[in-house]
């Protein structure tokens, strides 16, 4: 008797609709005149922070990154401060993996070290962005984190605004894994 193997393109689609209906239910989608940290000018605004708040949409955006992060072969989750910090350490609850906390810049006090958890030369991380746009601030961390010697091809993006950032990290030898994007948000 043979198993059948799940639908993984039905599963996604699935895992997608629900995550949007989460962030639409906590009210992570608002409409009106916003300008984002990368300066543009937007009609509409993701606040991820709004779900990563929310013990339910947190707990679907940690088990779906983590199903991705199962497929990347690393050993260490990372989030910039502020918004990817609470989904790096949601997924490294549901992994297991070890947590590093990259700050945007070095503190002046205690350690002046820019990152918070372990990092070794030998590391192979995946970073966790709440909402990319341009890709600046994560590919500033990445730039940071492979200073040492650690390596970092994945950021997984609970949202995608598809203005750039995809191209951008590709072009910083990482690759993108969006949960959602915004044309699939704003549907």
């Amino acid at each position: 008797m043979s198993q059948s193997k799940p639908d993984t393109g039905n599963e996604i689609e699935t895992q997608k609709q629900e995550l949007i209906a989460a962030l639409k239910a906590c009210g992570a989608v608002r409409y009106g005149d916003f300008t984002l940290s990368s300066g543009k000018k937007s009609k509409y605004y993701i606040d991820i922070k709004k779900a990563s708040t929310d013990p339910k949409t947190l707990k679907i955006i940690a088990r779906q990154a983590a199903l991705r992060v199962k497929e990347m072969g690393v050993g260490t989750v990372a989030g910039v401060e502020l918004g990817g910090v609470p989904l790096a350490t949601a997924v490294s609850l549901e992994t297991g993996l070890p947590l590093l906390i990259v700050r945007k810049s070095v503190k002046e006090y205690g350690t002046k070290s820019r990152f918070v958890g372990d990092l070794r030369p030998e590391d192979r991380l995946v970073m966790l962005e709440d909402v990319t746009t341009s890709g600046g601030s994560v590919r500033d961390a990445i730039k940071v984190v492979r200073e040492t010697g650690a390596c970092v091809k994945y950021v997984i993006t609970v949202v995608d605004r598809e203005e750039g950032a995809k191209e951008k990290l590709k072009e910083a030898d990482a690759e993108l894994v969006p949960l959602v994007t915004a044309s699939d948000l704003l549907k």
